[in-house]
């Protein structure tokens, strides 16, 4: 294991933080506005978010920077400011976390299909080297591929994230099939585990697509497919519409409660994807010291 996971979890497992884009939308970012581009006109904003979260808990936080790949941000204005738009959203957070938490670098999916031949591993694995090297310039602790509904682009990721010499953290979506535990391009949790850990993934997880009581049952074989860490980040339940608003019904105690499960089936951090807030740390953190 790498000496600075082996640090991060002497203490035994360890919380990260939860969503970022509602967050950002609760202090007036757009509906639809592409919200790494706030690294630059509002990064005090984004400092918010990133403090709220180490206040609440948090021994890891990561950076708003899910979208800032060239290939996401084609045909933009942004498409030539990725390295600036990872610089800055690294160094956001290493700010707001003021040395009591620890930033991992998020990358995010590039939004192409291999599969259809939208884009190239080459494409992949060019615009993620450049984004992680954006991130490693801002200071960056580790980076977090996530969000994964891809193997195949996972790994290219990874392959692009790893010459950083940093820790790296994989994560895929598992929300299809009759079970809703393959990822959309039908690939297990088995699988993924086993694939990422040949690939050289330093932890391995599962984030988004279902609600954290679906994430007990996934946590559990993946723990058992691979001796590295387990990664969760569960969204608050599943989406519901409410007129023109998205609501999350899952409370923060009913995530904490069910997050509890998730610790016991092995996971080694855990935090909240989609719908969850600091009200959602703040209920783990009080889980977790009972």
């Amino acid at each position: 294991m790498h000496e600075l996971l082996e640090r991060i979890l002497r203490d035994g497992p360890v919380l990260t933080d939860a969503a970022w884009g509602t967050q950002l939308q609760d202090r007036g970012l757009p509906i639809g506005h592409c919200p790494d581009e706030w690294n630059l006109s509002h990064p005090e904003l984004v400092e918010q978010v990133a403090g709220a979260y180490v206040d609440a808990g948090s021994r890891i936080i990561l950076t708003n920077t899910f979208r800032a790949n060239c290939i996401a941000l084609a045909g933009s204005d942004l498409e030539s400011e990725v390295v600036a738009l990872n610089r800055e959203g690294a160094q956001i957070s290493v700010r707001a976390s003021a040395g009591r938490a620890h930033v991992f670098g998020s990358i995010g999916p590039s939004g192409q299909m291999l599969c259809t031949g939208q884009v190239t591993e080459s494409d992949l694995l060019t615009a993620f080297t450049e984004q992680a090297e954006g991130l490693v310039e801002g200071g960056v602790d580790a980076i977090v591929i996530e969000t994964m509904a891809d193997l195949a682009e996972a790994k290219v990721a990874l392959a692009a994230a790893r010459p950083t010499g940093l820790p790296v953290v994989v994560c895929a979506v598992f929300d299809s099939g009759k079970d809703l535990d393959r990822t959309m391009m039908g690939n297990t949790v088995e699988q993924v585990a086993q694939e990422l850990t040949d690939a050289g993934a330093d932890v391995i997880g599962a984030n988004c697509g279902q609600g954290i009581a679906s994430f007990v049952e996934i946590c559990r074989r993946l723990h058992a497919a691979t001796e590295r860490p387990i990664w969760i980040k569960a969204n608050a339940g599943v989406p519901q519409m409410d007129g023109e608003q998205v609501v999350y019904e899952t409370t923060a105690a009913e995530f904490a409660e069910h997050g509890s499960r998730v610790f016991a089936e092995g996971a080694s951090f855990l935090g909240g994807c989609c719908g969850t807030g600091p009200e959602h740390i703040q209920a783990l953190c009080k889980r977790c010291d009972k």
